[in-house]
């Protein structure tokens, strides 16, 4: 599959830089198989398209403060991008990294007790970094959010930048699907016999990745953090033998899912089908979507 198929062209202009508000008001595309029909609906209203014995299964990781500030000794201005935790107390970080000079055993200052010790250069171009202290303490002083490159003018505060049932933390970026559930929404779908579940999958480098090579088959997929729970895993294996749907909240869960069991499939409403399996590890599975190109006429 080309990678060119994916192409297209979204002006600056027609991104938003701010959330709608209330989350829910968020607009809804929907795309009915059927007959090829797209409706323009609010978020706040799918609970028109699932129905009672559904399972709703969200990815819960957490976004934390990943992008640092810092000095080399000699005054230039450094930015480290936190991506993954590599010992347990919290010191050792695989990172990236923006500036000059920043070879294995070069220094960077941040704040006023941190130091940090570039270890090695990997061969895909990030850092293995020592700190001095563990990292996640000074976060919330010393860290900025990441957003995505395309969002350059966001005034809000860190929060609205997490799903509401966030809570391990270790993502880069927010599993973005489901940052439009509200609270008063999830109570609506508990009543409609909609339960809800989740996965965790720590959101890294590859959100940030471009997909350069000519084939999306070619793309070099880096791991993730992934843990479905036994407990997750009975209540999708029990909605699934109870003929109810069990539906995706976005691509990480989906991630997630699949990483846990290759025999799990999901498909175009993303709903996932298989049994389920416990897991708490790294996943590296590659979601693609099969794509039927046609040619139209246009005037």
């Amino acid at each position: 599959m080309k990678t060119s198929l994916f192409d297209y062209d979204l002006p600056p202009e027609l991104i938003a830089q701010q959330p709608a508000e209330p989350r829910d008001s968020s607009r809804l595309l929907v795309l009915q198989r059927a007959d090829g029909r797209i409706e323009h609906r609010v978020f706040g209203e799918i609970d028109a398209y699932l129905r009672a014995g559904d399972l709703l299964v969200a990815n819960d990781s957490r976004v934390i403060p990943a992008r640092l500030h810092g000095r080399k000794p000699t005054g230039g201005e450094v930015e480290i991008f936190l991506l993954r935790q590599r010992d347990d107390e919290g010191k050792e970080w695989e990172c990236l990294v923006r500036g000059r000079g920043l070879h294995a055993g070069a220094t960077v200052t941040v704040g006023d007790v941190l130091q940090a010790l570039i270890r090695t250069v990997t061969a895909t171009g990030t850092r293995m970094i020592e700190f001095n202290e563990p990292v996640r303490p000074y976060l919330d002083e010393l860290g900025e959010t990441p957003l995505p490159p395309y969002i350059t003018a966001y005034t809000g505060d860190r929060e609205r930048y997490q799903t509401i049932y966030s809570r391990p933390e270790g993502s880069v970026a927010a599993p973005t699907a489901g940052l439009h559930f509200t609270p008063e929404l999830l109570i609506e779908l508990r009543r409609q016999g909609v339960a809800f579940d989740a996965v965790t999958l720590h959101v890294g480098l590859d959100t940030f990745k471009p997909v350069e090579s000519e084939r999306v088959q070619d793309h070099p997929i880096h791991t993730e953090w992934a843990e479905l729970s036994s407990a997750t895993a009975r209540r999708i294996n029990d909605a699934t033998l109870a003929h109810g749907r069990v539906v995706a909240v976005g691509t990480t869960t989906a991630h997630a899912g699949m990483g846990c069991d290759r025999r799990r499939v999901l498909i175009p409403t993303t709903r996932i089908s298989g049994s389920a399996s416990p897991r708490l590890g790294a996943t590296s599975t590659f979601l693609s979507i099969q794509v039927i190109a046609s040619a139209r006429s246009t005037r």
